[in-house]
């Protein structure tokens, strides 16, 4: 491992370890935490490269996304999307001193402003920014289902290097890639093993739980954002960490949000402050539904996050019950938003017809339809009719009770 000594960093390099601090200003909880700075660039170590990504710029609904994983990494980033010039680099890593030493850090690494501009500097300061005010709060430790911020530092060159508890390694998007093409492998293989009635029966209820409890920690996440004035902003299968993919596991299964770099400050005082710049596109498409007083706004950031959620949703209870290549996150944000212009109902007629699609129709068919169900609510074309999270975790299906 490459251990980070003061002949890389600059001599104002520090490592920061947060501690909550129960404080009003967002701005004063940062300066505190950052008050707890360990000195030593020595506190961590750089272990191999896993790859890199660059994000996606929302600009209004309709369009397309990419996916992610750890070879091949890309954003789903929003409604309508185009690729932004800040690539960040991800490593493995460890603390190597103090009391967390030997604790697995992924490093999240923002180039510096010669190369990333000042759009990389302000993603990293609005990552910065809402993890401490989400790990400031009193009861930040109550919910798991965020990712956890160990500290961070700047680099001689500028670079801004984030330092995250590694809580895992897979994503949403990893996961269901692999069970997608595992159904195309079984198949190549003369499906005896797919077309044995009960291991069949079985792979279905326990891939069933495990995208279940996967949303239920997802959401559980956004709406822990959403009660402490955060929009996430980048919600998708890529932004979503899994500590496990293995559907016999699901009972230790914990999902947890990461990628804040575009999360939005929706506290009032915020709102009635001039818009920045990560945000501008957000209040844009709100002016543009009529959102113009600071609790409109509000109420449709709120939703904006919730309609990703149903995209999430609607990716997963599809992909990982299809072979590869049947149904893909493009494909589905086609038909969702350009030819069927959010009509749940008229979707599920389509699918019907085509039989590679029925496991994921017998899924959201279950309680009478309770998956159709939420996920129009979820995509509801007036924003104000969409439920928060809350409601969402509450709805029937969400609750789990048919599996």
């Amino acid at each position: 491992m490459l251990t980070l000594t003061a002949d890389y960093l600059s001599f104002s390099s520090r490592v920061c370890f947060f501690k909550p601090f129960n404080v009003n200003s967002r701005r004063t909880r940062i300066r505190r935490w950052c008050k707890a700075l360990i000195t030593s660039p020595d506190n961590f170590e750089v272990g191999r490269l896993i790859g890199s990504y660059g994000f996606m710029n929302i600009t209004s609904y309709s369009g397309m996304d990419t996916e992610y994983s750890p070879v091949d990494v890309g954003r789903l980033r929003a409604q309508d999307v185009g690729e932004g010039g800040v690539t960040i680099r991800i490593y493995e890593g460890r603390i190597a001193q103090g009391p967390n030493r030997g604790t697995p850090v992924i490093f999240k690494v923002y180039p510096g402003k010669q190369v990333g501009g000042i759009e990389a500097d302000s993603m990293a300061a609005n990552e910065l920014s809402a993890h401490a005010s989400l790990q400031g709060n009193s009861k930040s430790i109550a919910c798991q289902n965020i990712q956890i911020l160990l500290g961070g530092f700047e680099t001689k060159t500028g670079e801004q290097w984030l330092a995250f508890r590694n809580d895992g390694k897979y994503t949403a998007a990893d996961y269901a890639k692999v069970k997608s093409e595992k159904l195309s492998k079984d198949r190549e293989l003369g499906g005896q093993k797919l077309w044995n009635p009960f291991e069949r029966d079985e792979t279905i209820k326990r891939r069933r739980y495990f995208v279940t409890k996967l949303l239920q920690g997802a959401i559980r996440g956004l709406a822990y954002m959403h009660d402490h004035d955060i929009l996430h902003q980048s919600l998708g299968p890529a932004s979503v960490v899994l500590n496990t993919i293995v559907e016999k596991d699901a009972t230790y299964l914990v999902p947890r949000l990461r990628d804040l770099a575009f999360s939005v400050d929706i506290r009032f005082s915020e709102l009635e402050g001039g818009s920045k710049s990560l945000s501008e596109a957000l209040w844009r498409r709100a002016s543009a539904v009529g959102a113009f007083n600071t609790m409109d706004k509000r109420t449709f950031g709120i939703a904006d996050d919730i309609y990703e959620a149903g995209l999430l949703f609607a990716y997963l209870a599809f992909v990982p019950f299809c072979e590869a290549g049947v149904m893909d996150s493009l494909s589905l944000r086609r038909l969702l938003e350009n030819t069927f212009k959010q009509d749940v109902e008229a979707l599920r007629e389509y699918c019907l017809a085509d039989d590679r699609l029925l496991e994921a129709v017998k899924f959201l068919d279950l309680g009478n339809g309770a998956g159709w169900e939420l996920l129009q609510a979820m995509l509801n074309r007036d924003f104000r009719q969409r439920p928060i999270a809350e409601a969402v975790l509450n709805h029937r299906f969400m609750a789990g009770a048919f599996l």
